[in-house]
């Protein structure tokens, strides 16, 4: 069964950097799409990132281009979140979630937990 499980959260200063990692097992298909996803409390779920395919596709919303990176280790299973330059508006909890294609309007099948990410002085 498909599994994911999020880790690095924590509590970051205003213009830091934090590493967010998806731990991923299951899958019966080579390279699936994964995505970062965030809810801010009061807020809308809202579309991070994604990457997929053997060269590695990368996709970012508007809101985090050229500030977050998203990479993927598959010797380890590990699809990871580099975030860099954050401010208090990336507060949220993240999400790592799998589908069949890198999309906005998707809605992934499979999601991790979540865990919270603080930017805050």
């Amino acid at each position: 069964q498909v599994q994911l499980a999020e880790s690095g959260g924590g509590l970051v200063q205003p213009g830091g950097s934090l590493r967010l990692s998806c731990a991923t097992s299951g899958f019966t298909t080579e390279y699936p799409a994964i995505a970062w996803f965030r809810q801010a409390p009061e807020k809308e779920r809202e579309w991070v990132s994604c990457i997929r395919g053997a060269e590695r596709e990368q996709y970012y919303a508007d809101s985090v281009k050229g500030r977050f990176t998203i990479s993927r280790d598959d010797i380890k299973n590990i699809v990871a979140l580099q975030m860099n330059s954050l401010s208090p508006e990336d507060t949220a909890v993240y999400y790592c979630a799998a589908d069949m294609v890198c999309s906005e309007l998707s809605t992934p099948l499979y999601w991790g937990q979540g865990i919270q990410v603080t930017v805050s002085s």
